[in-house]
């Protein structure tokens, strides 16, 4: 073998790096420290959106432009350490929606899995291939890949709510697709709440599969407030807390026991006031919106206050501790299903 001195090998190296450019073909050896981390290191920054905010830019663009005219009314929450690519996480999307009195977002279907959870307003609705789930506030609506959806405002009071998409994995596999329905909103099919009735009490019907109706992988889509609220209640009053999470309850597909969207998990968490949780790691992007009460929380050292209504994104393996100053309640939504499914999830209590 013919020994090659440093700055020989150094040259040669270049020379050849030039040569196969042209044939796209790069050297491993230059990037692999770059692709095969020793722990996960998010391009995305823990962020902070401040509800009043966020509501006045919202409620200005509804003066604006019509839903009809944008399909629909959302400011998207884009992570500052993710310009350009409209995405909260690597994987995920958020948005702010607001329908206003008497108008309709069209329906529409697509790939992408998405969920509502309502920040505020009464009464609107979102329809699922025909079926209205009627909101109120802190509810979450699903509408999962593939479903028709429109949303209404029939009141007399604007009605905004978070929506959390999979929109950057979709794009990841090159899988979307998308269709308007000709109508501006789908045929009623079933009275509003008829899924509810069904399948919202851990109970389903006898006859048949998991759904005569709904699709019978995820037969429910409506997790009202009202519900889920009281639980978790009942939760902090009967169970020993958890020191990472506080008290915490995670919304299931009925179907499976499994996590509500193919793509999407969420959860929620209540903090007695004064607790204060053990640091903690996970693969997970993660977005919260603060329900209730007022704290803090410190990611990587960080410390952001926390009111009712504020948004706040946990990049994957961000070392989070959460603080109540008064009692706190939290929603989240994050990756967790898909990480799951492809066998990545990984957590670290600290």
């Amino acid at each position: 073998m013919v020994s090659v001195q440093p700055n020989d090998q150094a040259a040669q190296l270049a020379e050849l790096y030039d040569a196969m450019s042209p044939h796209s073909l790069l050297p491993l050896w230059e990037q692999l420290h770059a692709l095969v981390l020793t722990e996960p290191s998010s391009p995305a920054k823990p962020w902070r959106w401040t509800y009043g905010d966020a509501r006045k830019y919202l409620m200005r663009a509804g003066d604006l432009i019509s839903a009809e005219q944008a399909e629909r009314r959302v400011l998207i929450m884009e992570n500052p350490g993710l310009p350009g690519q409209a995405a909260i996480t690597p994987s995920l999307y958020a948005g702010l929606q607001l329908i206003l009195p008497g108008e309709v977002a069209p329906c529409h279907r697509h790939t992408q899995n998405a969920l509502r959870f309502v920040m505020e307003g009464s009464g609107a609705y979102t329809a699922l291939d025909g079926e209205k789930a009627v909101m109120e506030p802190f509810d979450l609506v699903l509408t999962p890949a593939g479903q028709w959806h429109d949303h209404g405002n029939p009141t007399d009071k604007p009605m905004i709510w978070l929506d959390g998409l999979d929109i950057p994995t979709v794009r990841l596999f090159d899988a979307q697709f998308a269709e308007r329905l000709e109508l501006p909103a789908h045929p009623e099919t079933v009275p509003p709440g008829d899924t509810l009735a069904r399948y919202g009490h851990n109970l389903r019907p006898m006859r048949g599969h998991v759904a005569d109706r709904r699709p019978a992988e995820r037969p429910l889509f409506h997790y009202r407030h009202a519900e889920w609220r009281p639980a978790l209640e009942a939760m902090a009053r009967s169970a020993e807390i958890d020191p990472h999470f506080g008290h915490a309850l995670e919304f299931l597909n009925p179907a499976d026991g499994g996590q509500v969207l193919a793509t999407i998990s969420a959860h929620v968490r209540l903090l007695p006031a004064g607790f204060e949780t053990r640091p903690r790691q996970s693969t997970d992007g993660s977005v919260f919106v603060v329900v209730e009460g007022e704290g803090e929380i410190e990611l990587n050292g960080e410390t952001m206050r926390l009111g009712e209504r504020d948004m706040v994104v946990v990049p994957s393996w961000t070392k989070a501790v959460l603080r109540a100053s008064r009692q706190l309640v939290l929603f989240a939504y994050s990756d967790k299903a898909s990480q799951i499914k492809l066998e990545l999830y990984q957590e670290r209590n600290l």
